[in-house]
């Protein structure tokens, strides 16, 4: 099998969330003190395409469950060159609201999505308030919309989306949580997303209290680690190190949208 062309991979952060050590941990942490979460939606472009993975969540979104937000995610593109109208695949790896909002500004995006988590997220689950809180029923409802629209594929497990970039079921976190292999200048990287929130979970099996299936998302590091060429090639979802780790997508967007397949920052 011939090697595929390498994809440049982006993170761009759009919101944030001060919080807790003890709050990112089951069980708490014995060192608690700030661990603020970072919000994140990621691209990926190369000659398979060009593929937006996730959507994040709104201003509207971010007031109501007291959140700082930034700027908007797909408006927020342009800074990468990209027209949010013109992106035809877009990679939701969950249905949690900062991960699949403003799935009305892709207008002529087809999305792709597990059959397990759309099961998940409109099936008997949801009548459990503790399981629904983090679902947005506007997002799940315009989803099945797109799905009556024809604008969704929905995949089983894993499955290649162009040459060097796959989708893989984890699990865990919730039923159909799926993260994204993508081929590199130095190999094999995988988006995490919500599999590992920090480096922290993953490195130290510590999983993220949020969480549907414990064991499932213990044994998901694992899988991580096989997808990846090494730990460090595994990018979490929402830790602020990424930003700090990898450099700028451009001049003046340090702080803002990251290279992830450069390679860490020297120092």
């Amino acid at each position: 099998m011939s090697t595929p062309q390498p994809y440049e991979v982006h993170a761009l952060k759009y919101a944030h969330h001060v919080r807790q050590a003890r709050e990112n941990f089951i069980g708490g942490d014995p060192h608690d003190g700030p661990m603020p979460l970072d919000f994140f939606v990621w691209v990926v472009t190369g000659p398979g395409g060009t593929f937006v993975i996730d959507t994040g969540f709104s201003a509207e979104t971010a007031k109501a469950r007291s959140r700082e937000h930034i700027r908007c995610p797909a408006a927020s593109l342009s800074m990468l060159g990209l027209d949010p109208n013109a992106v035809t695949d877009v990679v939701v790896t969950h249905m949690h609201y900062d991960h699949a909002g403003n799935l009305d500004k892709f207008p002529k995006a087809r999305f792709h999505i597990q059959d397990s988590e759309m099961a998940y997220v409109t099936g008997r689950c949801m009548c459990h308030a503790p399981l629904r809180h983090p679902f947005s029923v506007e997002d799940a409802c315009l989803m099945v919309r797109h799905v009556y629209g024809g604008r969704v594929c929905f995949h089983d497990g894993e499955e290649t989306l162009a040459p060097g970039l796959s989708v893989h079921h984890i699990g865990g976190h919730t039923a159909g949580l799926q993260v994204v292999r993508v081929w590199t200048k130095r190999g094999w990287l995988v988006l995490a997303s919500d599999a590992s929130h920090f480096y922290a979970n993953m490195n130290e099996v510590r999983p993220f209290p949020i969480v549907l299936d414990v064991m499932k998302m213990i044994e998901g590091y694992g899988t991580l680690r096989k997808l990846a060429d090494s730990q460090e090639q595994v990018i979490p979802g929402h830790d602020p190190k990424v930003l700090a780790l990898y450099p700028a997508s451009k001049p003046g967007l340090e702080g803002i949208a990251c290279r992830l397949d450069l390679g860490p920052k020297e120092g």
